[in-house]
């Protein structure tokens, strides 16, 4: 009975600590060894979710560019179109 319940909490600790692992970006060695191709894109290997946090806190937060005004048509006035016509 003792082993029963010793292997339950060590399997819910195990859990746990598997998931904590995982969201802080922690990696466990794995038994597979699985090749990793560069790419251009991706940058280097930070603190995972706790990393990004700190990193976005740091830096300051970019403002987005202002679009250029749309150029409104004029309207001449009379004298200026008079003086169009007759030069």
């Amino acid at each position: 009975m003792a082993g029963l319940l010793n292997e339950l909490v060590s399997g819910v600790i195990d859990a746990a600590l598997k998931e904590v692992l995982k969201k802080t970006g922690v990696r466990k060695a794995t038994t597979t060894k699985r090749t990793r191709r560069k790419t251009t894109t991706r940058k280097k290997a930070s603190g995972g979710l706790l990393g990004d946090i700190i990193e976005a806190a740091l830096k300051p937060a970019k403002k987005p560019a202002k679009r250029p005004r749309k150029q409104v048509s004029r309207r001449r006035t009379a004298a200026s179109r008079s003086s169009q016509r007759s030069s």
